[in-house]
């Protein structure tokens, strides 16, 4: 008995076990590692991708990368270490200290203890190529692989933090988001908007929006077109004039612009270094002069007056084009310019009678901005019973809608909402000429690769 005891006290006293001689790596984001202040010897932990290898007589540089930041962090080994698997495109798992750099390149280097390969690339057949600026064009066909590098890795950093800085606009102002449905039990077919489901909640709420993706299934392969994409669209109660509108649409766009240049200064620096020279004083342009402001019948007056041949000539009551679009942005100075009071025929049912007289306009909005064209659109919402009826009645749309007409039955109010193209936005802000680019997987007609 004694005998067991004593036993039992040796197994307790064994499982007791001592501390280990270093504290246990703390896990780091190559940002955080990068963002350090007082880099002093801590050990740490990154994980991440091998950007570059660089091999000396005594000592092995690498960068790693792990997708938290433009800038990799250089790793430092002892060149005595088997480096046949640390190629451009591993995976690797560095633990070592963080210490001072004594390059003028980089605050911070990590000097490593261990490096284990958790993932080998071979950097042969890897269609990345290490040093090599592939063109936007190329990466297309590896939606798979593009985001590793660094242009579509900088732009999708942007369109995450342009996500946040949407909600944060829409947040503080007591706006409620609406969830988009996923499962139907009744016939259901894909949406280009959640407009008429967002005037609902508009009817309880008075501030909604909702940002999701949305589906065209229109036979386009132009550069500013997919099937797939997201939009961001806003209802507003008690609203009875587009100014009203037209101010909220210029305070989203300019206050989502200045969250992104504050959040990933580098990322959009990359951008328009690469992507489009020019664009950061174009931009800038934009954000520090008021939008502007003519009405449908001032453009095509204007569009007449061009010297310029257009494809498709412009006419009062004829839909404007993207190259009528392009054009009164040029002529208006570069500043992103709002189109207001469309024909009521180029309209759909929902948007306010101006009752104008011969020419019979709608409160509609465009907002035409540079190298884009459209990347606004919205209006008034026609809250009197009677008109909208009557608009029903001729489209033979009443029963279909009797929903919507019973909206304007029961406590109807004044109010107006837009959409705004979250990857049209990307495109203008940035200078990517091809929608195709600021979108993670891009799906259009004849194309899904994944």
């Amino acid at each position: 008995m004694l005998g067991v005891r004593c036993l039992l006290r040796s197994v307790r006293f064994c499982s007791s076990a001592p501390f280990p001689k270093h504290k246990p790596s703390a896990k780091l984001s190559v940002r955080d590692a990068l963002g350090a202040q007082n880099a002093s010897g801590e050990r740490i932990k990154i994980q991440g991708w091998i950007r570059s290898v660089r091999s000396q007589k005594e000592v092995l540089f690498l960068h790693v990368n792990d997708g938290s930041s433009l800038e990799s962090l250089q790793v430092v080994a002892d060149s005595g270490l088997d480096s046949r698997e640390l190629n451009f495109g591993s995976s690797v798992e560095v633990q070592g200290q963080l210490i001072k750099s004594p390059s003028k390149r980089q605050n911070v280097e990590l000097k490593a203890e261990k490096i284990k390969v958790i993932g080998n690339c071979d950097a042969k057949d890897f269609p990345i190529k290490y040093k090599e600026r592939h063109p936007l064009e190329y990466l297309r066909q590896y939606p798979h692989f593009r985001c590793r590098t660094n242009v579509l890795g900088s732009i999708l950093r942007i369109r995450s933090e342009a996500t946040a800085a949407i909600h944060s606009f829409f947040k503080p102002s007591g706006k409620l988001k609406v969830p988009e449905e996923n499962f139907f039990n009744v016939p259901a077919f894909l949406t280009v908007s959640g407009q008429l489901h967002l005037e609902v909640m508009s009817g309880a709420f008075t501030q909604v929006f909702t940002f999701g993706p949305t589906f065209r299934a229109e036979n386009s392969q132009s550069r500013r077109h997919l099937a797939e994409f997201y939009m961001i669209e806003a209802e507003i109660s008690f609203v009875d004039s587009l100014q009203d509108l037209m101010q909220v649409i210029e305070e989203l766009f300019k206050a989502t612009t200045m969250m992104v240049l504050s959040k990933c200064p580098e990322d959009v620096e990359l951008c328009h270094k690469f992507i489009a020279p020019g664009q950061k004083d174009r931009l800038e342009h934009m954000l520090k002069n008021n939008f502007l402001i003519i009405s449908y019948t001032e453009a095509v007056e204007i569009l007449k007056q061009a010297s310029q041949n257009f494809t498709f000539t412009p006419e009062w009551g004829a839909d404007l084009r993207t190259e009528h679009e392009k054009y009164l942005v040029k002529h208006c100075g570069n500043i992103p310019v709002f189109v207001i009071n469309y024909p009521l025929t180029l309209k759909p049912f929902y948007m306010r009678d101006n009752e104008d007289g011969p020419q019979h306009t709608v409160a509609a909005v465009d907002l035409l901005v540079p190298g884009v064209g459209e990347l606004f659109g919205g209006g008034l919402r026609e809250e009197r019973y009677h008109f909208l009826e009557e608009r029903l009645a001729r489209s033979g749309l009443t029963e279909v809608y009797q929903w919507y007409l019973d909206l304007r039955r029961f406590g109807s109010v004044p109010h107006g909402g837009f959409g705004m193209g979250f990857e049209r936005y990307l495109q203008c802000i940035l200078g990517v000429d091809n929608i195709k680019d600021v979108i993670p997987f891009p799906r259009f007609p004849h194309s899904c690769l994944l």
